[in-house]
């Protein structure tokens, strides 16, 4: 029988011991290294975490702050148009005088369909590029006429109305297309207030005519009957005065009036 070397028995017990756990103290150095598991590498250090900075205080502020929602982007739009309004409606408002002749356009109104409306006559006669004004050189005439009507000039016996000197021949009641002028007054059966009277007046001879308020010749009449402060105007609506007393209350104004009258009268010369 063939004997064994003695290295390779030990060998043997070497893989033996190995597997089964076990060590011999006999195993050589190198079977002994074999047996005993590989040093293991040294681990890899773990990633130290990165240092965290912190935000600025205005940036802190920032993300602190809340955010402004969708729906107000629409009401923050529409500032500037809010602060124009504002301040419109902080503006002190302007008081528009509302004299005679402004009264006295929605008055004519009903007068357009005879006379047109920018007096140029048609059923009625022509008002229009200064015809008016040599018709009445005074107002007052105008004002008894209008107030009365052409049938009230003819059944008080007078054959012509206003200046009866005018330029072309004076005008009569039914000189005109045989139309007669309707009563406008209330106490002679019309439907206007005497303060309309004079409005519709003031119209016709400022708006219509052509008669300048600021001249020599029209200015005296335009302030004291027809301007935005006419203290006859504000009597007449008043009902402090009337065409029958305006001569006797204004007796001492500028304007020095002629007795208008609720009546049909004769017309005055220039």
């Amino acid at each position: 029988m063939t004997e064994i070397p003695e290295h390779l028995l030990n060998r043997s017990k070497a893989r033996r011991a190995a597997a089964s756990g076990e060590s011999t103290g006999d195993a050589t150095p190198a079977v002994a290294a074999a047996a005993t598991p590989a040093a293991a590498a040294p681990a890899k250090a773990a990633p130290q975490p990165k240092a965290i900075i912190p935000d600025p205080p205005y940036v802190a502020a920032a993300k602190k702050r809340g955010r402004i929602p969708f729906w107000a982007m629409a009401g923050l739009a529409l500032l500037p148009l809010w602060g124009f309004m504002y301040m419109m409606a902080m503006e002190p408002a302007v008081k528009v005088v509302e004299g005679p002749t402004t009264a006295g356009a929605a008055v004519f109104s009903g007068c357009a369909g005879c006379h047109g409306a920018d007096g140029a006559g048609g059923a009625g006669q022509v008002l229009y590029q200064g015809n008016v004004l040599k018709t009445f050189p005074h107002i007052e005439d105008m004002l008894n006429f209008v107030y009365n009507g052409s049938q009230r000039f003819v059944a008080a016996g007078l054959a012509v109305y206003g200046d009866p000197n005018r330029e072309g021949g004076p005008h009569k009641p039914l000189g005109y297309n045989g139309n007669p002028m309707p009563m406008q007054g209330e106490k002679a059966g019309g439907g206007l207030t005497e303060a309309q009277i004079l409005a519709a007046v003031c119209h016709i001879r400022y708006d219509l005519s052509g008669a300048d308020p600021k001249s020599e010749q029209w200015g005296t009449e335009y302030t004291a009957w027809c301007s935005p402060d006419s203290e006859i105007y504000k009597a007449l609506e008043a009902g402090s005065t009337s065409f029958d007393t305006i001569a006797k209350d204004f007796a001492a104004s500028p304007a020095k009036p002629i007795a208008i009258g609720t009546a049909p009268r004769p017309g005055t010369t220039k």
